[in-house]
């Protein structure tokens, strides 16, 4: 039923604005333009909705709208015989006839950019102080372990090493075995050029056990046991069960934090053994099938060009490597707070940074022996 509106002047006192029909937006446009020019004359106005059959937010509003205009010209502006829904609809729409939020003027791009970097810079030196405390806490409480033999969680630290180490065979295995045949086929194609292939067991062995079979296993740990150490740390944070544990007397670091290091700390150790191992084996079946050097003399060159001290170097890294990884991912996890969308964003940092610090200190380590004379 198509929207109708009559206008019924009463001299000075006031105007009447008769709608009937449906005022909806399919067919209010037949009156739309007529009531929307209605403007203040120092007159009252009464609008009679009592033969509205229907109105929707379209009609509410234009409604609203010369009601509106009406009380800012200090005149009195009523509604009559509104149906409940109609009534409660324009008031709805009166709730939300708010201005526009303005825009605050933009600033100094330059400006805002050295503050966006000044903030960010300050978050950071932030962290890095509770992560030197943390790591303060977490040291006290290995030392007092140690050294005044205080109660070791042998169950959780065997638990947390099954997590860590044997679940980690298959893919530390296999990711190890194709670094190695990788190595050995870039390695045999450059050397072939000076036929000096059979370098490339030295290359296999040297590159393998002191870098290459360590770093790759501290970003498989990093990335499998930091991160699940974020997560579950993080998820305990949010259950309240860490402020549970130190309400009655427990220590989080001892607890939680503790099992989790030492593990880690062995099971990388084992893992980069295990790693370096494959890729060897990796290494040595290309040498065969490729270029023909039998595993009896692969093996027996590996022995004669990799020297003790590089098996020396890559397991002290490899403990390193174990004690940042589980600190970094312990740390994330206790700085968990809010909601669930702390924990994702603690267990992303936990990865990126303990990769992040694991690169950094095996540079650190290759500088650092060289200078010592372990080439």
């Amino acid at each position: 039923m198509p929207a109708s509106l009559t206008l019924d002047n009463r001299g000075d006192a006031g105007r009447t604005v008769r709608l009937a029909g449906e005022l909806t937006v399919a067919s209010i446009g037949s009156v739309a333009a007529d009531f929307a020019a209605l403007q203040p004359d120092g007159r009252d106005l009464t609008v009679d909705l009592g033969d509205v059959a229907r109105i929707d937010t379209t009609g509410a509003w234009l409604v609203h709208r010369v009601v509106r205009d009406w009380h800012a010209a200090g005149r009195t502006a009523t509604i009559d015989h509104a149906s409940p829904d109609a009534q409660r609809l324009i008031e709805q729409v009166a709730a939300n006839d708010k201005p526009a939020p303005r825009r605050p003027p933009q600033g100094n791009r330059a400006v805002e950019r050295l503050d966006m970097i000044g903030g960010a810079l300050v978050r950071q030196v932030h962290t890095l102080g509770e992560f030197l405390g943390f790591l303060g806490q977490t040291l006290v409480t290995l030392f007092q372990t140690i050294f005044e033999r205080r109660p070791l969680r042998w169950n959780a630290v065997i638990h947390q090493m099954e997590v860590v180490g044997v679940n980690a065979l298959g893919i530390v295995g296999l990711l190890l075995f194709l670094v190695g045949v990788v190595v050995a086929q870039q390695g045999a194609v450059q050397l072939q050029q000076f036929g000096a292939e059979v370098f490339v067991v030295n290359l296999i062995g040297r590159s393998v056990i002191r870098e290459l079979g360590i770093l790759l296993t501290a970003i498989m740990v990093a990335g499998r046991s930091g991160s699940a150490f974020a997560a579950q740390i993080g998820s305990m944070k949010l259950n309240e069960e860490v402020d549970a544990m130190s309400s009655i007397g427990m220590s989080p670091i001892e607890v939680l934090v503790l099992p989790r290091v030492i593990a880690t700390v062995i099971m990388t150790l084992l893992l980069s053994l295990f790693g370096a191992v494959m890729a060897i084996i990796g290494g040595g079946l290309f040498c065969w099938v490729s270029l023909a050097i039998p595993p009896a003399n692969f093996i027996q060159r590996i022995q004669d060009a990799t020297p003790l001290s590089d098996l020396l170097i890559g397991l002290f890294k490899a403990l390193v490597f174990g004690f940042i990884i589980a600190v970094t991912g312990c740390f994330q996890g206790m700085q968990v707070t809010g909601n669930a969308e702390s924990v994702g964003l603690r267990t992303t940092q936990a990865v990126v940074q303990s990769i992040f610090l694991v690169i950094v200190l095996d540079a650190f380590f290759a500088v650092f022996f060289t200078a010592l004379g372990y080439v």
